[in-house]
């Protein structure tokens, strides 16, 4: 072995560094492979609450369930505009999870009947509890269209919780999908893509009771019948200001968390655009129109 390394392993071993040749540069470290997508991590398992005074701070809480593009930030801004309920952003909260910083805390939560589920579905609630009393309102309105997803958990950590399905016809629905971005997705993807998103809604209604359905297109056409009907269900007096719910900016409108384009700013309800006809139905589609009563 020569003196150069051996002078290089004794210096290492002391000091962490090495001798090299003035000019010479390190040998060059090959690029770290793609490293693989994480695994899904599996639902958590919880306990459906039987005490809701002490398990959960938030009452009767609201959830839209609904497809992407299908008018739910419309829908939330004029149900916002009344003073007893607050609609705020897409707030995401399924995406929220708790971890174990050691055995020893897994184990505290265990002797108080808590597992991982349980303790998320508290997060989850103390959150939207937090959004609704800084509002002032009575009643919280949460429109993320994923929480179809997992209608489930919703119902278990809320039972007292209310439904509003709202539904548009597919064809419309991946049109705009595919307009709100047109290089990530091709139409023919987001037909696929959003049609996902509505077999999940449709799962959602006839899994969850008591709900009450809304269809884009009678809420343009129509919305203060509309939303009379809802103020109805949702046991509030109408109030003629959600007719004109008031032009937002960027502060109110955030790109990524609901629609930010120029109709939703303009304050009030306009016009939605052309069914489509039978004709233009994608056989991929053909399903689902026919299920949701757009093709007989």
């Amino acid at each position: 072995m020569s003196l150069k390394r051996n002078l290089n392993r004794a210096l290492s071993a002391a000091t962490g560094l090495e001798v090299r040749r003035a000019g010479s540069a390190p040998h060059a470290t090959p690029p770290p492979a793609t490293a693989p997508k994480p695994a899904k991590r599996p639902a958590p398992g919880y306990r459906c609450t039987d005490d809701l005074a002490t398990d959960r701070l938030l009452r009767r809480p609201v959830f839209i369930m609904s497809p992407v593009r299908s008018g739910s930030t419309l829908l939330r801004m004029l149900l916002d505009a009344h003073p007893r309920l607050h609609a705020p952003h897409e707030l995401h909260i399924r995406r929220l999870e708790v971890g174990y910083g050691s055995k020893l805390s897994e184990r505290a939560m265990d002797a108080l009947d808590l597992s991982r589920g349980d303790l998320e579905h508290l997060l989850w609630d103390r959150v939207l509890h937090r959004e609704l009393t800084r509002s002032g309102a009575d009643f919280i309105v949460e429109k993320t269209p994923s929480n179809a997803f997992v209608y489930q958990r919703i119902r278990d950590c809320w039972p007292d919780a209310r439904y509003i399905f709202l539904l548009r016809h597919p064809v419309s629905i991946a049109r705009s999908w595919h307009e709100g971005d047109p290089e990530k997705r091709t139409y023919e993807e987001a037909c696929a893509d959003a049609l996902r998103y509505m077999k999940a809604v449709d799962h959602a209604r006839k899994g969850l009771t008591g709900g009450h359905t809304v269809r884009y297109e009678e809420l343009t056409e129509d919305p203060e019948q509309k939303l009379r009907g809802l103020c109805d269900f949702l046991g509030v007096e109408f109030e003629p200001s959600m007719l004109e719910y008031g032009k937002r900016d960027e502060t109110q409108i955030q790109k990524g968390l609901g629609d930010w384009r120029d109709k939703i700013r303009t304050g009030s309800v306009q016009q939605g655009r052309a069914l489509p006809t039978d004709d233009e139905i994608p056989e991929l589609l053909r399903p689902m129109c026919k299920a949701w009563g757009y093709l007989k």
